[in-house]
């Protein structure tokens, strides 16, 4: 007789921490335990649920199902020879880079955070500071095997359910649920990287700067002081790197492959809503902007791409009310350098204070329904949650539209249908996949409902 696991009652959200809502949450610890859920709960919904680093409601499911994936995080194989990793869906990136960094391989995209499943990352199709030269993480996906709403394995790649690929590649979530995946890694010689620092006093000097040189590096990320305005409007530290070799290291360095041992700081409580307001915060702008200098030093490879794992539960500095991480690209053919400052302009007028604030660029969209970026440039601003946000969202909404561009939804927290769909024009696309797949709606989530992807 099956045995459905389970569920408990609470209420979850996303990283932003924003919504909270109440969800059947169900924790199975293997393959088997899923579809035992799955067919014992008809009249339920579901959704898969990772480490919860998407901000808004994509893993959130009100009042129906979520399955959370943690305990399916085994390695399955490796091929050293075509650098092929198979492994569950759990599997997070640290994990990756905990196991293979030391044999001399790295992950080929890692957004800013490790702390992401390799089914999440796929889920959401995420990309990092290398999207203009190797594009985002499906990129160096070779196959995954998901589970449908009807009860079937389908191995998806390229060549096999192609269309089911593409669909489920940024499809956050809605396809099904990703088992296991084979992904690709990428050879290094370190645990390194070889970053240049180069400060611009105006958004025009950092775009300028970003069409000069970007093509020289294989990373590229600028941090913008959000808050500035008039001539310093949009005044940045750009921040580009290679990966080190050997040679590159000091000759005190014993184990190139050896990270430093940082221990984390905890934000144990969260924060008075206060604390993170708009004059807080362009206090600490100045003073970072002005920490940098144009000079060109060794980093590690956490304090380069993850710097916020530094702290964990860095998401409670913004009070309990939360935030909203919006993250827009603005397409490199419809004047993307104006629409990024329309948004800073708004950001600014407005006193929406961001403690971040990044500008990357992007290369060129890939075969993705819902994938997000496109060529051009991205910018992502963290956002208290504070009164009049939604209104301000959609006025920001207004300006990527303008502009050709579109808001990622694995940070999306207020977008609405109509608006979705201008942004997204495949998504009638998407549904006739998902329709092939999930005929009887089994995967679901709030923010489908909210966009119209799902009843």
């Amino acid at each position: 007789m099956m045995k459905v696991t389970k569920p408990v009652k609470k209420k979850i959200s996303g990283w932003g921490n924003y919504p909270v809502e109440s969800c059947f949450v169900y924790r199975p610890e293997n393959e088997t335990d899923i579809h035992d859920i799955i067919e014992g709960t008809q009249d339920f919904s579901h959704i898969a649920y990772g480490l919860g680093r998407s901000y808004a409601d994509t893993a959130l499911n009100k009042d129906q199902g979520v399955i959370r994936l943690e305990q399916l995080n085994h390695f399955l194989h490796f091929d050293e020879d075509q650098r092929l990793l198979t492994c569950e869906a759990g599997v997070t990136l640290s994990d990756i880079i905990d196991v293979f960094l030391p044999r001399g391989y790295f992950l080929p995209v890692t957004p800013g955070t490790k702390l992401v499943t390799v089914g999440g990352a796929i889920a959401n199709d995420v990309h990092g500071k290398n999207h203009h030269v190797d594009g985002c993480f499906s990129e160096f996906v070779t196959s995954f095997d998901l589970l449908t709403g009807s009860g079937e394995v389908m191995t998806c790649s390229r060549e096999e359910n192609s269309e089911v690929f593409w669909a489920t590649v940024g499809g956050i979530g809605l396809t099904g649920i990703i088992l296991r995946a084979t992904i690709s890694l990428i050879p290094v010689e370190s645990a390194f990287i070889n970053v240049t620092y180069e400060k611009a006093g105006h958004l025009d000097e950092a775009f300028d700067k970003f069409i000069e040189n970007d093509q020289n590096y294989k990373y590229s990320v600028a941090w913008i002081d959000c808050l500035s305005s008039g001539s310093s409007l949009g005044r940045s530290v750009l921040m580009r790197g290679d990966h080190a070799k050997q040679s590159d290291l000091p000759m005190n360095v014993q184990d190139p492959y050896a990270l430093p041992n940082k221990f984390p700081l905890k934000m144990p409580v969260h924060a008075p809503g206060m604390a993170l307001n708009y004059w807080s915060i362009s206090a600490f702008n100045q003073l970072y902007y002005s920490s940098f200098k144009d000079e060109s030093k060794l980093e590690d490879l956490t304090s380069f791409f993850h710097p916020l794992d530094a702290i964990d539960d860095w998401n409670k500095l913004y009070g309990r009310n939360g935030f909203v991480q919006y993250q827009a690209v603005f397409p490199k053919d419809q004047q993307p350098k104006e629409g990024i400052r329309k948004l800073l302009e708004r950001l600014s007028s407005d006193k929406r204070s961001s403690f971040l604030a990044v500008l990357k660029s992007s290369g060129q969209a890939n075969h993705g329904m819902l994938s997000f970026p496109m060529e051009g440039y991205t910018l992502a601003l963290d956002i208290p949650n504070k009164k009049g946000l939604f209104p301000f969202l959609k006025e920001l909404d207004e300006i990527v539209l303008a502009h050709g561009g579109r808001v990622y939804l694995a940070k999306d927290a207020s977008l609405d249908e109509e608006t979705f769909k201008q942004m997204y024009p495949r998504w009638e696309e998407f549904l006739n996949v998902k329709q092939q797949v999930d005929p009887k709606g089994v995967f679901r989530s709030s923010m489908s409902r909210r966009l119209g992807l799902t009843d």
